[in-house]
């Protein structure tokens, strides 16, 4: 099966092929950390911990480095509402976002490199750009001349004759032409600065990527992802900046998400109709908010609805009685080496699921037919259990070797499936039935029901049949 992505830069899907074999280099935008985290930037980290890991699960070795935008503006207008040191306000909004990625699963990334501490090669990045003839250095800092880059626009489709209908330069602004971005901010009272030839100041937006991404990852990687508003003017303006640095192409895939929409409009700080990844995860576990984020296609737009969480919450919750209803059932299984019609339907419907998640996640990591996919072996083996009294144990264990792929690839049922954890609850599960079962015979129903209940509350249901107690987790 081959791997096809679609690449924003040629608006079309590719067959992958890394630079290196058996590695892939991906840098993916990271947030400009001055509030807390909300929906729309966990659906664009969700999603690229998703693709990251199904990169590694196909056996690349994957190097991912995501920045962290520690000054900014809006860090610094933030700064000024609250009184904060911008520096602290920066480290404070780090320690969230990575408390927060944290909590939904999210895989960290192997280097997180930060503005503030790259400001030496920002400043020889910037003297490279002077020295070719692309950068120039006006009243109140260092410029981006566009029109010297012949291929400004094909990522976005962007036009710089657009661009300069009906723009101007703003007083006091040192550019020459209305679509030149700044590499270099001269210092301004009261603001953060460093000493470059320039004078005094800070970086500007778009060359932190660059500068970073490429000292990590090289003058040429593989991946370079966001979410879609990043495409004009950041991801436009980091590749004018860095094909005029080195000379050659970039980037050799760009991908980005879909905005999060509330009532048909793009969930952002400015609109004020975002919800926090905090606030959400006080109603819904981590791993019910990703699947709600991948039952959509990452490229697609999302629709926030506290109903679609829900809808996502029920859907989770099928899965996992399916994989507890093959974990019971594999108490009583027959470990038999001949196959009867109900058990090759079975084999059959696991097989062609199988088939069919990777050929979804290989046509451009296409979570949503994925799960369509995870769903149909979910009903085949709920369907076989029902109409096996001896289910055998091959074939439970064939459906739990492709959940454990699911969870692998979609960070879902991760407890489920680690062994260490698992055998230990277990084992102290099975004690305490044993123990309800005696403090049962002894008529000292009081305290049975209370080792009951409180399983219950632990996500544990006990279920009395026939003179045996079985238990399921049912906790999402």
């Amino acid at each position: 099966m081959v791997l096809r992505v679609y690449n924003t830069l040629t608006k079309q899907k590719e067959e992958f092929r890394p630079l290196r074999e058996g590695e892939v280099r991906m840098y993916v935008c990271g947030p400009t950390v001055y509030d807390y985290p909300h929906l729309g930037h966990a659906r664009t980290y969700i999603a690229f911990d998703v693709i990251r890991r199904y990169l590694e699960h196909k056996g690349y070795t994957v190097l991912m480095v995501m920045n962290f935008t520690d000054i900014d503006d809006k860090i610094i207008r933030r700064a000024n509402e609250t009184g904060e040191d911008p520096k602290e306000l920066a480290e404070k909004f780090i320690r969230i976002f990575l408390e927060d990625m944290q909590a939904l699963k999210v895989k960290p990334a192997d280097i997180y490199p930060r503005v503030t501490e790259h400001i030496e090669d920002i400043i020889k990045f910037i003297e490279k750009l002077k020295e070719k003839g692309y950068a120039y250095e006006g009243s109140d800092g260092v410029y981006f001349e566009v029109q010297k880059f012949r291929n400004y626009g094909k990522l976005s489709g962007v036009k710089v004759e657009e661009l300069r209908k009906g723009a101007r330069v703003e007083p006091g602004e040192g550019k020459k032409n209305p679509e030149d971005f700044a590499l270099w901010k001269k210092a301004k009272p009261g603001e953060p600065k460093w000493e470059s030839p320039w004078g005094e100041g800070r970086p500007g937006w778009h060359i932190e990527c660059s500068v970073m991404s490429s000292k990590y990852l090289g003058e040429s990687f593989d991946i370079h992802g966001g979410g879609n508003d990043l495409i004009f003017p950041h991801h436009e303006n980091e590749i004018a900046q860095s094909e005029a640095c080195f000379g050659h192409e970039w980037v050799h895939y760009w991908l980005h998400t879909g905005f999060v929409m509330v009532k048909g409009e793009k969930m952002s700080k400015s609109l004020g109709n975002f919800v926090t990844v905090r606030e959400l995860l006080q109603r819904y576990s981590p791993e019910v908010i990703r699947f709600f984020v991948l039952q959509k296609h990452y490229r697609s737009p999302l629709d926030y609805t506290e109903e679609g969480l829900q809808h996502a919450k029920n859907n989770l919750e099928r899965l996992y009685n399916t994989i507890e209803n093959i974990r019971v059932a594999m108490e009583r299984a027959e470990i038999s080496y001949t196959w009867g019609e109900k058990e090759f339907k079975a084999y059959e419907a696991i097989r062609e699921g199988r088939r069919k998640f990777y050929e979804a996640m290989d046509d451009d990591f296409n979570t949503a037919e994925a799960l369509k996919a995870v769903f149909e072996v979910a009903n085949a083996i709920n369907k076989y259990l029902t109409e096996t009294e001896r289910p055998k144990e091959s074939i439970l264990r064939k459906a739990l070797e492709f959940f454990k792929i699911v969870s692998e690839v979609f960070g879902i049922f991760e407890d489920y499936f680690r062994e260490e954890k698992k055998g230990e609850e277990e084992e102290l599960i099975r004690l305490l039935v044993e123990v309800r079962a005696q403090l049962r015979k002894e008529k000292r129903y009081d305290l049975a029901d209370k080792i009951r209940e409180e399983l219950r509350k632990l996500g544990i249901l006990l279920e009395d049949k026939g003179g045996e107690t079985i238990w399921k987790r049912i906790k999402v």
